[in-house]
C-alpha cells in the first residue's frame, strides 16, 4: 500500500460517498487508474465494505450502553454459543472479545431505560454461559472512528 492508496482511503472515510471523478483528482490519478485502485483495495480486503452511520437517537434509540460479560469459562464451545446468541439479538450493535477481567464488550441500543430492562431481562440474562454482567450507560459519545491511514 502507497500514498496514493492511504490517499483514496483517507478520501473514502471522509465521504465514501465521494464519486470516483472526485476522488481520483483528490489521489492524482485517472477516473480508470483510480477505479482500478479503489477494486484491488476491495479484492485485498482492506476496504471490506460500505455503510451509512446511522443516529441511532435519531431513530428512537437514545440510551446505548456498554455491557462487560464475563463467561463461567472459556471452551471454544461456550464462546461459540455466547456469540451466536449475541448475533441473534438485534439491539446488540456490536461484540467484542477482550483480554482483561471481562470476556466481551457489547454496545447496546434501547430506546429508554425501561426499555433496556425489557431487553435485559428478555434477552440478554439469557444468554448462554454467562457467569457475571456488568452495564455501563454511555453518556454523550464524544467520538467514533474508524482508523484513519497514515500518508507518509
Amino acid at each position: 500500500m502507497d500514498r496514493i492508496d492511504r490517499t483514496i482511503l483517507s478520501a473514502l472515510q471522509n465521504n465514501a460517498r465521494i464519486s470516483n471523478v472526485e476522488l481520483a483528482t483528490k489521489a492524482g490519478l485517472s477516473a480508470s487508474a483510480c477505479l482500478r485502485r479503489v477494486s484491488q483495495l476491495e479484492r485485498s480486503g482492506i476496504i471490506d465494505g460500505y455503510h451509512a452511520n446511522l443516529n441511532a437517537a435519531q431513530l428512537g434509540h437514545d440510551v446505548l450502553v456498554l455491557m462487560q460479560i464475563t463467561l463461567r469459562g472459556q471452551s471454544a464451545e461456550m464462546m461459540a454459543d455466547f456469540e451466536a446468541a449475541a448475533t441473534d439479538i438485534p439491539q446488540v450493535l456490536a461484540c467484542f472479545l477482550i483480554a482483561g477481567e471481562s470476556d466481551y464488550i457489547l454496545r447496546v441500543a434501547a430506546r429508554d431505560v425501561a426499555d433496556f430492562g425489557r431487553v435485559h431481562s428478555e434477552y440478554l440474562s439469557a444468554l448462554p454461559h454467562v457467569l457475571r454482567m456488568e452495564s455501563s450507560f454511555i453518556l454523550r459519545e464524544v467520538f467514533n472512528r474508524s482508523l484513519t491511514p497514515t500518508l507518509d
